[in-house]
């Protein structure tokens, strides 16, 4: 596996671990909470996440009430 490989691995699972992490807590709260709750967690997990994403992935928690796979929604 190449650097980039392993490098992008890492980034989806930090994203995901945030997204589940949000997920968790966040059922039912507003859109606005919870991008600012992934905001706050892909800072503190040192991902750096589009603002087109942050968006997709708020969408989807909202959407779903529940498990939400980072990867699914970020390939769409």
């Amino acid at each position: 596996m190449t650097d980039a490989n392993t490098n992008n691995d890492d980034r989806l699972e930090a994203i995901q671990a945030v997204v589940d992490r949000v997920t968790s807590w966040q059922d039912g709260a507003t859109e606005g909470t919870v991008a600012e709750e992934l905001r706050k967690g892909f800072g503190e997990a040192g991902v750096d996440v589009s603002d087109d994403d942050l968006t997709k992935l708020a969408d989807a928690i909202e959407a779903r009430h529940g498990a939400v796979s980072a990867a699914s929604v970020l390939s769409a």
